[in-house]
């Protein structure tokens, strides 16, 4: 059989075409030129990658006759003493960390060792070290654990500012306990803002990736391509695919002295009660808009009340910094040091007022907080976290979840429950605290409110009679 010259033409154009469309990509750098990059950066990375097993010691009681045990007088008749009647349970955990400093820093996050009695460093060679933590920041979920050692491996830190969307990322953790675990994906978003660990708090700044993170992982490191970190493997959505979070390896270099030397972060305080602006309440104020953050109370002997802050004003700028919104506030006043001296410009009985303030130092690890609602809807609300979710059977990770009901009031007559999730007041979603107080600040006694309520895998909507807050 011959070929014709048409189809040798063909097969030659296919043929040379394919090195020039590879050299092409790869010379964008959009895919890595060595097929083995990743194996060299685990092998490179993982020795510096630690395996953290920590033990939580709760104390139970005992109940060696079983129901009869809980009536006092039955106790009372055996006299059994109280403290033979506890005894403790050791609860044990698994986390990620990476040394940073060859004399035996680690950086980890704080829910990983929050609360523990005992920690164990295990490192890729099978070497065992007792951990202790000599600095940790509950309000970005990071902490530093020490072991006495010297030359160990370590990691080199990166950028993660110059990070950008789309680019390879790798993680190494202890996912479930399976140790050094090396998983691929890309950069997928940064800037997320997300409810992450243990404890249920708003993150901010977050690193998104679709490379697989599990419990266990938190922690480990998110690599580039240069084997270089970029960011704190930390949380994840659960029931969610391809959605790991990561904190910002830049954000963590800020705080570093402050937990090694300090064993805490040392941050501004300003001491106000503030809430976002909607359009109805900026109407209220005099103003047409909603950029900036309301002073709903003055706390007490603080740095606001020395500088003649009070409530009612809105705060407009700090220094050269237009104010966005509560979260905006909060991240500006951080970025101050206690002590510094700083220009707020409000908007007070239809005037700009520029005042002068003297930051003091924050000492408590709390967030700068919204002012709660003055109205009641017969209901508690919480931010979901992984306890709650559990808890509840939930079948999201994100929004308000109903703790508790009292009775009587309008969330009980009008059959919500524990456990139901709020997803929207009046027509407006409501995913964190602050959209909460936000959303329920506007609201006034013998108002309805409209609330869109998920129970398991149903939405519905349910008007509540707005009461006064007693």
């Amino acid at each position: 059989m011959s070929i014709s010259r048409k189809s040798i033409l063909v097969v030659l154009l296919v043929v040379f075409s394919i090195p020039f469309f590879i050299g092409g990509i790869s010379g964008a750098e959009v895919i890595p030129n060595d097929t083995n990059i990743v194996a060299d950066i685990a092998e490179e990375v993982g020795p510096s990658v630690v395996y953290i097993d920590t033990v939580r010691y709760a104390t139970i009681q005992r109940r060696p006759f079983g129901p009869f045990f809980d009536d006092p007088f039955f106790r009372r008749f055996f006299d059994l003493p109280e403290e033979e009647m506890q005894r403790q349970i050791p609860r044990r955990g698994v986390g990620s960390g990476f040394i940073f400093r060859e004399d035996g820093y680690i950086l980890t996050n704080h829910h990983v060792v929050a609360g523990a009695e005992e920690i164990t460093v295990t490192l890729l060679d099978g070497r065992e070290f007792i951990g202790r933590v000599i600095g940790a920041d509950p309000m970005t979920d990071l902490a530093v654990v020490r072991v006495e050692e010297e030359n160990l491996p370590t990691v080199t830190l990166g950028d993660s500012d110059a990070a950008r969307v789309g680019e390879w990322v790798v993680a190494i953790g202890n996912p479930y306990g399976l140790a050094h675990t090396v998983t691929v994906g890309v950069l997928s978003a940064k800037g997320r803002p997300i409810t992450a660990g243990d404890t249920g708090r708003e993150y901010e700044n977050f690193l998104q990736t679709d490379a697989a993170i599990n419990p266990g992982n938190s922690g480990g490191p998110l690599l580039n391509i240069k084997g270089e970190v970029i960011g704190i493997n930390t949380a994840i959505i659960p029931f969610a695919q391809g959605l790991g979070f990561a904190i910002p390896i830049n954000l963590a270099e800020e705080l570093l002295d402050d937990l090694i030397e300090r064993g805490r972060v040392i941050r501004a305080w300003l001491g106000v009660y503030i809430q976002d602006l909607t359009p109805e309440i900026a109407l209220q104020f005099g103003r047409e808009e909603t950029e900036g953050a309301l002073v709903a109370e003055v706390q007490a002997d603080s740095p606001a009340e020395h500088a003649g802050l009070q409530r009612g004003d809105i705060i407009l700028r700090v220094e050269e910094t237009d104010i966005e919104d509560v979260r905006h506030l909060q991240q500006v006043i951080r970025s101050h040091r206690p002590g510094d001296i700083v220009t707020i410009e409000i908007w007070r009985d239809n005037e700009l007022v520029s005042v002068e303030v003297e930051l003091q130092e924050l000492d408590q690890e709390l967030d700068i907080p919204a002012v709660e609602p003055m109205v009641d809807l017969g209901m508690e609300v919480t931010q979901i976290t992984p306890e709650l979710v559990e808890q509840f059977n939930l079948r999201v990770s994100r929004g308000l979840v109903v703790t508790n009901i009292i009775a009587g009031g309008s969330a009980d007559e009008a059959g919500i429950q524990p456990g139901d999730v709020v997803l929207e007041i009046n027509r407006q979603e409501v995913l964190t605290r602050e959209e909460w107080v936000a959303a329920t600040s506007v609201l006034s006694p013998g108002d309805t409110a409209l609330l869109l309520i998920r129970r398991g895998d149903r939405s519905y909507y349910v008007p509540l009679q707005v009461e006064d807050q007693d």
